[in-house]
């Protein structure tokens, strides 16, 4: 999608697509947390970058840590996918139609505690491996059902039977879900200019709103940490949350403004939450308490 952006633009004759893998990928068997998080699928992309191998590197969104390399920045936001998380299921409906005790696959912290916030009886069992692989695992019986993002299922083109998604306002997706990001090296002026035909304003400003919610809390990904940045009337809602690895304590909150002042929005709802008691959750989560 964006080399046919690039291609559209006029301003480039080819693009070349380096297909990657990165340790995230090749490690699908072992779990993120104990790996060093979402970082992994990251840094081979960025050290092509850092080395000339690639102009230009492409992301999902919620897979960047909140800080930067210094010499590397995002330069473009494509439009935002559809931000939900999906509930795909062997027997349909949503969470509440889950039998008691059923066993849900997931290996994300923050849909784990969400999940236990709404049934504290279901079985959080831990998942990894690309979606159709998952999707074949639920097919054959390995849980009762998983949870994965709507946008990883529409890139893919698929439509599973008897999948919900999760409302937005209450499952909060992760920061950056649905969105891709494109990054570059910061004093690669042809590829700083090259790359606006690729951005998309208003996806901007909601990435940078929920990225600054994730900067100012301190958190890694190794926290239960959610946010979710819309427009509605002309103005930015940004909803975000904490919650403990139990999903036993959700701080939740919601702030509103001028789209110009994302980063402020992102860095006010933080403040809020941290006087709120955000930081004891996230420390507890950090030494590994419920």
């Amino acid at each position: 999608m964006v080399a046919d952006c690039l291609r559209r633009s006029g301003s480039v004759v080819s693009v070349e697509i380096v297909p990657m893998k990165t340790s995230g990928d090749r490690l699908a068997q072992v779990s993120l947390g104990n790996l060093g998080g979402k970082g992994l699928f990251v840094k081979e992309l960025e050290e092509a970058l850092l080395d000339g191998r690639v102009d230009l590197a492409v992301h999902s969104l919620k897979d960047l840590p909140a800080a930067l390399p210094d010499a590397l920045r995002l330069v473009a936001f494509p439009p935002r996918d559809d931000p939900r998380d999906v509930l795909v299921s062997r027997t349909g409906g949503g969470l509440g139609d889950l039998p008691r005790g059923a066993s849900v696959g997931t290996s994300s912290l923050r849909r784990r505690a969400l999940l236990l916030s709404e049934r504290d009886d279901l079985r959080i069992e831990p998942i990894r491996g690309n979606v159709d692989t998952r999707l074949q695992k639920l097919s054959a019986g390995a849980w009762d059902a998983i949870v994965i993002a709507a946008a990883g299922l529409a890139r893919l083109g698929l439509e599973p039977d008897r999948a919900e998604p999760l409302d937005p306002d209450l499952f909060v997706p992760a920061v950056g879900q649905g969105i891709l990001a494109v990054e570059a090296r910061a004093d690669d002026r042809r590829w700083l200019e090259l790359s606006k035909g690729v951005d998309h304003q208003e996806t901007r400003w909601r990435a940078e709103a929920e990225r600054s919610f994730l900067r100012h809390l301190g958190a890694s990904c190794h926290t239960p940490v959610a946010a979710h940045a819309r427009f509605v009337n002309g103005e930015l809602v940004l909803r975000g949350l904490v919650a403990s690895l139990d999903g036993r304590q959700v701080l939740r909150g919601q702030t509103t403004g001028a789209a110009t002042g994302a980063g402020l929005l992102g860095q006010r709802l933080a403040e809020e939450l941290m006087a709120r008691g955000a930081g004891a959750i996230l420390r507890a989560v950090e030494a590994g308490k419920p």
